[in-house]
């Protein structure tokens, strides 16, 4: 599914324009991407967690010659699902 599915299934389900699930789906995406942004955890609950994780500077192999290089520090988006996502995944 990609975004504009995911606007159009929205917009279905809720009985609102694909406009205005559009704009929904947008400021979800700006408030948590503002709240990992400081450094928070956003839960839903049943859904699953996003949080942030700094991933140490490191070194690397270039897989081409062999050479070593110097992997810059980074911060990394983690999500964990929740228990009733998990499950619904999981059914057969």
């Amino acid at each position: 599914m990609n975004k504009s599915e995911l606007i159009d299934a929205i917009a279905a389900d809720a009985g609102i324009s694909k406009g205005a699930a559009k704009k929904a789906l947008e400021s979800f995406v700006d408030h948590v991407s503002g709240a990992l942004n400081k450094g928070g955890r956003v839960s839903l609950v049943g859904f699953g967690s996003f949080s942030v994780s700094n991933r140490a500077a490191r070194e690397g192999r270039n897989p081409q010659t062999g050479d070593s290089i110097k992997i810059a520090a980074k911060n990394v988006v983690k999500f964990k699902p929740g228990a009733e996502l998990d499950a619904h995944v999981n059914t057969k």
